[in-house]
């Protein structure tokens, strides 16, 4: 086989089908555009599917390029040899051009003359065929015939060679495999086993038929012809024993963690593992801070992914032993090194990419910190009961106090043996939703929605009525407000225009506190010893009998539904942008967070 670089791999996919009449149409984002129910584009094919369905594309019959793609759904898994997040997808498509010769004959020169692998190791699977739609022996005879030798071409259910939606255009496929030197599972070992005797290297997709019900299937006039093939894979696959992270995609985040921690990548398997996860979440988050879409770290959605990785790499960051600075070193050599060729938006974004993931950092940093405190508390006292599984309310309050996601005590248990109740997790939670629902229903605190940047903003609204009473006079009160995701607007009580003075020093007192990291704290209690100790309300009727109460530092504390940022450093720079009259008696501030 031909040992190639990332770049030299690029260029041959690419100039292969260049040479064949095709069309290179570049990336498109990695982040999903809704049609298609997933956050992120997890296949090559994904953003052509309007074109696999009929549309016409713009740039002809015959395409190719490289696709990046992020798949989440087994994040756990990312530590072992195989398994990245983010990843690219070779492919290529004929859009009711060639059909099945062509295919299975190029995709035999590519086997065989670009990656020089021989013959007598490659094997290939083909549709068997079932009661609505006969056996694919066209594509048999064709593999035979391009050069695969028939004792490696293997029938296959349906299950395995054959795509399709709920009703369109769908076919049978064919996969392609590389025989390995592992010794074979059994007499009928063949591709659909999970031995090692085989590895999959690319799949042909062949769109004949229309599928009009459950079990009717009608050929297609207009044929079209889907490949893919992973680009790890295949790079480990030509230059390593299959271990994606000995590529050149991974070698320098590899080695800046080597130099770090003083610890050699193969020293032991928890080595490795910390290397390896922190090397792929990493370049997962620089791929989706810098993509087109600027997706940020959040508690929903493609955001909240984003975040998860992050916080992943930090702690095992922590276990290897290495200081979260160098996320920045690593961050820079993929886009510098190995992706800022291919992907411009890296490059244009560079400083921003570097600032968002730092900011992440630092964030779940303090988090971690206090949380791991109670955490190993917690596991002291279930060790000293004898038992075995992390009850749901001491789950919950993890989260719920100390920022734990539920996913990150289920990972730190599974690492000492032990099993979180999430039934009872949910229940919790449930609980808590209910105390909330002023935040959901029919009174929000003046927020839109509930995603991060509303979330810092709501609690900003606590810090400039703080900073109102302190520099204008201590009987303002807020008299309502608005937020959306960017900007807060704050109406309060007030019998005249605020000077440039007033307003610098509001300004200039809010961002004191912000910069004191003040930490932000939670308590249920019943309303009447709410109001009792202090604490400040705007419509007290619209509260249920039991309430909650955030305090921020000594400086604000109210009844309110939250949501809320953890300490205030979360917050950046406050800035008024306009104040005004909002009608008799009642003064508004517009602001942002910068």
């Amino acid at each position: 086989m031909k040992k190639m670089t990332s770049k030299e791999l690029r260029k041959a996919w690419i100039e292969f089908y260049e040479k064949r009449g095709h069309v290179d149409i570049g990336q498109t984002s990695l982040i999903g555009d809704g049609t298609t129910g997933v956050l992120f584009n997890v296949a090559g094919m994904q953003p052509l599917m309007p074109y696999l369905l009929g549309k016409k594309h713009p740039l002809g019959t015959r395409l190719c390029n490289i696709q990046g793609c992020v798949r989440t759904n087994d994040i756990e898994s990312v530590g072992d040899s195989s398994h990245v997040t983010f990843f690219e997808m070779m492919g290529s498509w004929s859009l009711g051009d060639y059909f099945k010769e062509d295919r299975t004959k190029w995709s035999y020169e590519l086997l065989t003359e670009v990656f020089e692998l021989p013959k007598e190791r490659l094997a290939a699977t083909v549709f068997e065929g079932n009661e609505s739609v006969p056996r694919d022996d066209e594509t048999a005879k064709l593999r035979e015939k391009s050069g695969f030798l028939k004792e490696n071409i293997y029938y296959l259910p349906k299950e395995d060679n054959w795509w399709e939606l709920e009703r369109g255009p769908c076919g049978p496929d064919s996969e392609m495999f590389y025989i390995t030197d592992k010794e074979a599972c059994s007499d009928k070992c063949n591709p659909s086993c999970d031995c090692g005797h085989y590895v999959e290297i690319g799949n042909d997709v062949f769109m004949q038929y229309d599928r009009v019900d459950d079990n009717e299937y009608k050929l297609l006039e207009k044929k079209n012809v889907d490949t893919g093939w992973g680009f790890e894979r295949i790079l480990a696959f030509l230059n390593t024993n299959g271990d994606v992270y000995l590529t050149d995609l991974f070698s320098g985040a590899i080695k800046i963690l080597e130099e770090e921690s003083g610890k050699k990548y193969s020293n032991n398997d928890s080595d490795t593992f910390a290397m390896r996860v922190i090397a792929d979440h990493v370049r997962t988050s620089v791929m989706l801070l810098g993509d087109e879409q600027h997706l940020l770290p959040s508690n929903v959605g493609a955001g909240y992914i984003l975040r998860r990785l992050i916080r992943r790499a930090v702690r095992y960051a922590k276990k290897l032993g290495v200081s979260t600075d160098i996320f920045s070193k690593i961050a820079l050599w993929y886009i510098d090194e190995v992706y800022g060729e291919f992907y411009k938006n890296l490059v244009d974004s560079k400083e921003f990419i570097i600032n968002e993931l730092n900011k992440e950092i630092k964030k779940f940093e303090k988090t971690l910190n206090s949380g791991m405190k109670e955490f190993e508390k917690v596991v002291k006292n279930i060790s000293n009961s004898g038992l075995k599984k992390i009850d749901g309310p001491t789950s919950f309050k993890l989260y719920d106090t100390y920022g734990f996601p539920l996913e990150l005590t289920q990972e730190l248990a599974s690492e000492l043996g032990l099993e979180v109740d999430v039934e009872g997790f949910n229940q919790k939670f449930k609980e808590h939703q209910e105390k909330s629902r002023i935040t959901a229903g029919e009174f929000k605190g003046g927020l839109s929605s509930s995603g991060e940047i509303e979330t810092k903003y709501h609690t900003a609204t606590h810090l400039l009525n703080a900073a109102l009473k302190v520099v204008i006079d201590k009987n303002i009160h807020q008299m309502g407000s608005n937020i959306t995701s960017e900007r807060m607007r704050f109406d309060f009580n007030c019998d005249h225009k605020l000077t440039d003075t007033e307003k610098k020093e509001v300004e200039d007192l809010v961002n004191k506190w912000i910069a004191e990291d003040l930490e932000v704290k939670k308590e249920y209690m019943s309303k009447e010893d709410a109001i009792k100790s202090g604490a400040e309300c705007m419509f007290i009727e619209k509260y249920p009998d039991e309430v909650s109460v955030y305090s921020i530092g000594e400086v604000s504390k109210e009844l309110c539904g939250g949501p809320h940022v953890n300490r205030t450093s979360e917050l950046g720079k406050f800035k008024i942008k306009k104040e005004e009259s909002s009608s008799s008696g009642v003064r508004r501030i517009k602001a942002i967070l910068e």
